[in-house]
């Protein structure tokens, strides 16, 4: 790997962390869902470009496809609260 391939690794996971922890603080569960589902999209690139095109393309359809999926259903599912 040359320097500018590790800076754009490092990029990108600082990016995942940013987005999971902003996921893990926000108020509204389905903006919760989506940061989380852009963090996975990052992850699947990490996964790509350390040459696993296949694990990429699996965790981008399992975990940001139908999995965000069923967590939207399963929020929706629920009665929303307001929280003082």
């Amino acid at each position: 790997m040359n320097g500018t391939t590790i800076l754009i690794h490092n990029i990108v996971l600082l990016l995942i962390l940013v987005a999971s922890i902003i996921a893990v603080h926000l108020r509204d569960l389905l903006y919760a869902v989506f940061v989380l589902a852009g963090a996975t999209v990052g992850l699947s690139l990490i996964f790509y470009m350390l040459q696993a095109p296949d694990v990429a393309i699996t965790n981008a359809a399992v975990y940001g496809g139908i999995a965000t999926v069923f967590y939207v259903i399963a929020i929706s599912k629920t009665e929303r609260e307001e929280m003082e």
